[in-house]
């Protein structure tokens, strides 16, 4: 029987996919459930998983565009007898006892030859991460020894070929490209790319955006850090970093400004009474801002375990369309690549974005002292048709307070840097 494999829709108001990456070969032995493909649409990534056991036929190429529904290949359930090689390492994988019989019934004549019995579907597959490294560092799979599952190749290999490759002798001078070589290489821009791209060009064509800057001492943080960081992970599990201080201090400031977490639609502004905040992180495949749902009610603990779940499943291009959806102020971190100041791109439909900056001791006048303090340079761009300048203002300002004076995140208690970390 042939089953049809039509391309999965990632969410409403999307017509159409991307087949990213066939993680198997046209003629292939696959398995139910096992994932076939990558999908691309210009909102997230999602894996394309076989229906049933049987020979693969693919009928969308790689880098191909096809409507949401149609076939993207077929599997042909009763064509064990020319699913060749790859039925049988799949048998020799699942039967360990039958596999160095069937391994000595299938070795090759020629001496020369590698046996195959100890391979799979994923063997010398990189994951999306380690391809990425891969790309950049232009490693070929065939340098790398994979220590991943079913010989899957991991971020971890190529790291370890990147080292070996640095102590090996360096290449002939004759074998290297010319020393002013002008090539050049054209690569497809992905649905996600496109999307991003359109969007950033809306936002400047169609918001009156500015930026308003300011400077936060981070002293107080950093001391909560270097004192409570092991207590904190203790109970919680989880590292303290910047990110949760700075969407506290977000979300209590939205409560003094509720028009910096308002968003315009046709000729009305919502205002909203909760903060959904968003954060923006760099994935592979582009920005992405997953949303941490109702982060005015959540601890620093509650926000840093949402933080990681959401920024790992960003990096492993596993987040659903519900996940980067209906936010209401976005904070981006240029810090962590070493910004000292940038003006941040507002996320439509939102009105207003906080920028986080790098960390550096810098001279600073204290009670008509010159000291050395730990400073970060912040800034949020807002849109002027529903934020003025009074607002936006005001907004920064209190979350340079909050941040300089963390006990003013709390409302009531006797200890208050034990009733902030919950510890």
């Amino acid at each position: 029987m042939i089953l049809e494999i039509k391309l999965p829709s990632p969410g409403e108001s999307i017509n159409e996919v991307q087949i990213a990456k066939w993680l198997k070969h046209d003629g292939d032995y696959v398995e139910k459930d096992e994932e076939i493909a990558e999908i691309d649409s210009d909102k997230a990534t999602l894996a394309l998983t076989a229906e049933a056991d049987g020979v693969l036929k693919i009928l969308v190429k790689e880098g191909e565009t096809a409507a949401v529904g149609s076939v993207a290949c077929t599997i042909d359930t009763e064509g064990k007898a020319t699913a060749g090689r790859s039925k049988q390492e799949a048998v020799v994988n699942k039967s360990p006892v039958g596999s160095e019989q069937l391994a000595k019934e299938q070795k090759p004549e020629t001496s020369n030859l590698i046996p195959e019995t100890n391979k799979s579907y994923a063997t010398k597959v990189p994951s999306i991460a380690a391809e990425k490294m891969m790309k950049e560092n232009n490693i070929a799979a065939t340098q790398i020894e994979p220590t991943g599952k079913s010989g899957r190749i991991t971020k971890a290999d190529v790291i370890t070929a990147k080292a070996n490759s640095a102590t090996q002798q360096p290449i002939n001078p004759t074998t290297q490209q010319p020393k002013n070589s002008r090539a050049e290489r054209r690569e497809k821009m992905t649905m996600l790319r496109k999307k991003i791209a359109q969007r950033l060009v809306a936002v400047k064509n169609e918001t009156a955006m500015l930026t308003t800057f300011n400077e936060v001492d981070m002293s107080a943080i950093m001391t909560i850090r270097k004192q409570y960081k092991d207590v904190f992970k203790e109970k919680h599990g989880v590292g303290l970093g910047f990110m949760s201080f700075f969407t506290k201090a977000v979300t209590e400031a939205l409560k003094s400004f509720p028009a910096v977490n308002a968003r315009i639609e046709s000729d009305e502004i919502i205002y909203h009474d909760y903060a959904d905040v968003g954060i923006a992180v760099s994935a592979p495949k582009g920005l992405m801002v997953p949303i941490i749902r109702n982060a005015e009610s959540l601890t620093l603990a509650e926000i840093e375990s949402t933080i990681i779940e959401l920024a790992t499943k960003a990096r492993d291009n596993k987040l659903s369309i519900e996940e980067m959806t209906g936010g209401t102020f976005t904070i981006t971190n240029g810090g962590v690549f070493g910004s000292m100041m940038s003006t941040p791109i507002i996320n439509p439909p939102q009105s207003a974005i906080l920028g986080m900056h790098n960390i550096i001791e810098r001279p600073v006048v204290v009670n008509g002292q010159i000291v050395i303090r730990p400073m970060m340079y912040v800034a949020v761009s807002y849109d002027h048709r529903i934020i003025d300048g009074k607002e936006s203002v005001g907004f920064l300002v209190k979350v340079k307070q909050m941040l300089e004076e963390p006990v003013k995140l709390l409302h009531s208690g006797n200890d208050p840097m034990k009733i902030l970390l919950g510890v």
